[in-house]
């Protein structure tokens, strides 16, 4: 039986975040789950990049079903999470089921992945104090004031801790992020 990762993640999540990283963990030999608030359809939605604009622009990308919701998660069950970004870790911060399960895997030092404004949630957890995160650059201050270090990398590692910027980030953040597991001997 492969070990299982979790992705946490809601609505409005960016479609490439949640894909790749699935798709990827998948072909590594890992059994990938969808955790959200609550068990049902998601709607992600599509970031993209335009001249002249000050910030991305968002368009609806693909539905997906979540596997189990938050509340049903026991952490032991996974050897690893991921956070994807999107505008999904600015509410599922709030939930007490998602802070508690990235607690548990910053308490046991085990492979975390974070990509985008997936760093919110983890600064809402109170897991960034000393560590070194990446994140959408625009996020920088929300890192800080977390007592985290930003670093603008696509690939940044810290420990158990992998974190990048946005989806062009996706090959060098899952790289170190399959490096970190094996690194953790988390083998699929």
């Amino acid at each position: 039986m492969a070990d299982k990762i979790l992705i946490l993640t809601g609505d409005a999540a960016e479609t490439l975040e949640v894909f790749y990283p699935y798709h990827r963990l998948q072909e590594a030999g890992y059994e990938v789950h969808i955790g959200a608030p609550e068990k049902r359809k998601l709607q992600f939605v599509v970031h993209d990049f335009v001249d002249g604009f000050d910030t991305y622009t968002e368009k609806l990308g693909h539905t997906w079903d979540a596997d189990i919701a938050f509340a049903d998660v026991n952490p032991e069950d996974y050897v690893a999470i991921v956070v994807p970004g999107g505008r999904a870790p600015e509410y599922i911060r709030n939930n007490e089921d998602a802070k508690r399960i990235v607690r548990h895997f910053f308490e046991r030092n085990e492979p975390v992945a974070a990509l985008c404004h997936g760093p919110l949630l983890l600064a809402a957890a109170g897991v960034l104090q000393g560590r070194t995160s990446s994140a959408y650059p625009e996020l920088a201050v929300d890192v800080e004031t977390a007592g985290g270090i930003f670093e603008n990398g696509g690939g940044v590692v810290d420990g158990n801790l992998v974190t990048g910027r946005a989806w062009p980030d996706n090959g060098t953040w899952m790289k170190a992020f399959l490096d970190v597991l094996e690194g953790a001997k988390v083998t699929a």
